[in-house]
Order: structure tokens, then sequence, then C-alpha cells
């Protein structure tokens, strides 16, 4: 439904090396987004080489606009989360505005929203108010609670998501206050689960030439990553409280105090935790009779990450991560982000990336974890300016549906 101009996007890749453009290249994608859930997933489209056009109020625009912290009075959070997109300023109060999104519909292949439900409804443009007239629309909405059911009028956000989906009852420390994730991971995952379900109902409307209308929840995100509180509650009846860094149900698998600081490890199978009772002094674990086997482990773990944390206490986290590397163990130290931001191994793959603004100049991204060998990612702009490309955008897709009808 349309064709691969984005505005001021590009790919990267080698097309002489048979680098093709992104994966969902001539796909166009409308966002009327704010904040997270909505604009992260149609981050992933336009990472993947949809052209995604952002459609914004008057005056304030998308709500993260207004979040700190600031360059020259940008928002660094937004020009990271929209990166890749183009900006229009659309009044859908207005006639005018109303038209406008209708012409852009006309040349869409996707309609992103995570506004309150029902809110798009109030202007006709809900999915049912469009379904007809646009056939091949796939439409998602995101939303704190969904689309029906008793909690869906009510606001809902990432915390509350966390806290309402048993998130924060697991989260922390034991007998500590109620603590969050700490990346908005039900926005996030939200998110992902929009961008996965968009690109399965694209690939299932080859086949039936049809749209259809996509609903997902922070909620529902959020509960369905409780894997192994399910498996504990629907086999056991146990309900899973709060550990620290500690799993769930595997020991030793938990950051363990070193000379200098925390460094996690993971000897959790037989054959890791052999492999462990050979590094350093610690063979005679294996000698014991309460740490023999995996449920006793587990079952003494408090025994057992205290007689490693002795073993450990005259050790470096580097010494320890040395050591843990050489026998085979999975080890790795717990870096801050600015540790993060400059680690050798991202470097070494390219993981960040500059993007270009116009007043900014060039700014950091972060990389796609996506990496196809034949499709190209899109590194292209920093999130716009309000409305950058609002005359434009409507100027050529005007033209567009204009040449349709002619012929």
């Amino acid at each position: 439904m349309s064709d691969d101009s984005t505005g001021s996007n590009a790919t990267t890749g080698d097309n002489s090396a048979g680098t093709s453009a992104g994966p969902l290249s001539g796909i166009t994608v409308l966002e009327i987004g704010v904040f997270i859930a909505g604009p992260y997933a149609t981050m992933q489209l336009a990472d993947m080489g949809a052209r995604v056009i952002k459609i914004e109020t008057p005056g304030s625009g998308d709500s993260l606009r207004a979040s700190g912290p600031f360059i020259d009075g940008h928002s660094s959070p937004f020009i990271r989360l929209n990166r890749n997109k183009e900006s229009i300023v659309l009044d859908l109060k207005s006639d005018d505005g109303r038209a406008s999104l209708r012409t852009l519909l006309s040349e869409a292949d996707v309609l992103v929203e995570n506004l309150r439900p029902g809110s798009l409804k109030k202007m006709g443009f809900g999915y049912d108010d469009l379904k007809e007239e646009f056939p091949g629309l796939v439409y998602a909405s995101a939303s704190g609670w969904g689309q029906d059911g008793p909690l869906s009028p009510l606001a809902g956000l990432d915390i509350m998501a966390q806290a309402r989906s048993g998130l924060m009852s697991i989260t922390g420390f034991p007998d500590q206050p109620p603590a969050k994730v700490g990346v908005p991971i039900a926005d996030l995952t939200t998110a992902l689960y929009m961008a996965m379900g968009i690109v399965s109902a694209l690939y299932e409307r080859k086949e039936s030439g049809q749209g259809q209308y996509l609903d997902v929840s922070l909620f529902e995100s959020a509960v369905s990553l409780a894997v192994w509180e399910a498996g504990s509650y629907f086999g056991t009846g146990a309900v899973n409280r709060p550990n620290g860094s500690a799993h769930q149900a595997q020991a030793p698998y938990q950051a363990v105090m070193a000379k200098d600081g925390h460094v996690t490890i993971g000897a959790n199978t037989p054959a890791t935790w052999t492999r462990f009772c050979q590094a350093f002094d610690l063979a005679d674990l294996q000698d014991r009779p309460k740490f023999q086997e995996p449920a006793l482990r587990m079952e003494n773990r408090e025994a057992l990450i205290a007689v490693i944390e002795d073993r450990f206490r005259e050790r470096t986290v580097d010494e320890v991560v040395e050591e843990m590397n050489r026998v085979g163990v999975p080890v790795a130290p717990i870096n801050d982000y600015a540790q993060v931001f400059t680690d050798e191994h991202l470097k070494a793959r390219d993981y960040v990336w500059t993007s270009q603004h116009p007043e900014l100049g060039e700014v950091a991204q972060l990389g796609n974890p996506m990496r196809f060998s034949r499709s190209a990612m899109t590194q292209g702009n920093a999130g716009p300016a309000l409305g950058a490309d609002t005359d434009r955008v409507l100027a050529e897709i005007a033209g567009k549906t204009a040449d349709s009808k002619e012929d």
C-alpha cells in the first residue's frame, strides 16, 4: 500500500554484498502514540524499514517531549525512542485534521495507538469505524488493562501493571518495601508483543487480503512473564516471594560478594556445578552431603552462598570473572550504565550508532538486538522536531491519493 520513501531515513548494510532493504520496507505505519508502549513498538518497526509517520497533537505533541533530561531544550529520551520516524501535527478534533488522517489511512498498512480505550472511537476512528473503508488495515491498540473487562476504562501506567501483575511482589529483597523492575518492563514488553503481533498480522494479510485488530495490554503482558511463578502456583500452589538476585528454583544462581563488589554466577546445572568446584579452592564443596544434589543446593542455598562468599572474600570481581571463564561457568560483573555504554564487546559489534538531529548534530542511539543476515536495519534520523514533516508528508500522500483516483 506504500512505497519506500521514508523522508530522511537511511539503512545500514552493503547492498553490493547481498544486503537488502529492511524486512518491512514498503510498509507504512501511522502512530498515534505517547510515552513508551506505542512509540517503542513503532520504533521496532521503523528499525526494520517501515515508514513510521508519528501523528502528534498541536502545541505539545507526544507527552514524552516534556520529559527530561533535556539537551538544548530537546528531550533526550524522546529523540532516541522516536528515531527513524517522521512527525506531523494534526488536530483530530477539527474537520481538517480528521480529513487529513483519513487521507493518510488510504495509504497506510498499520495504525498504532496507545491512548485511553475509546479515545479514537469518539473521534470516529475506532477499528469498527474504519475496517470496511480500509479492509487491509492492521489496527493495533495498547492500553493499561485491555479494551474490555472491568478495568478497561481506568488509567493504567507501567507501575500499576507491575503492581497488579505480581511483578512487584517478587522484585527486591525479603522484608523490604515493594520495588519495581528498574526499567518500564510492562511498557516495553507490551511494545514488543505489539510489534510481533503487527508483523504476524501483516504476514497473515498476504493470504487473506484482510487486516485485523490487535489488542495488547500492559497488564497481560506483564503477567505473561511469570513463567517460574506460574509453574510454582499451578504446580504446587506455592506463591513466590522476593529473592533479591537469587533464582526461584536453582542454586547457585545469583550475585555473590567478592573482595571489591558483587559478581553474578550461574553454576546451576550438574555440569556447571562440577566445573565451579574446580575453580579456586572449591573442590571440597562437591563432597559435602548437603550440596551434592541440585535440590539440596537449593534447600541449603543460604549456607552454600555463605561458603562461596567466604572463599571469594580475598578475590576481586575481575579475578572471579577470569577464573569462572577459565573453568567454563557462566559469570558476569554487575555493570552500571557508564560501563555498559562503553562496553568493549558492544563496541566490537557496533551496537551503539549515531543518528543526525538538525539542531543537536550527532546523537548516540542504542542498537537493535535483531541482526538479519541479508536485511538491513534502519539507522536514520533522531526523533524529529514536532511537526517537522507535516507539510511534506501531507502533500505527498495527498498527491498519491489524487493520482490513484485518476487511475
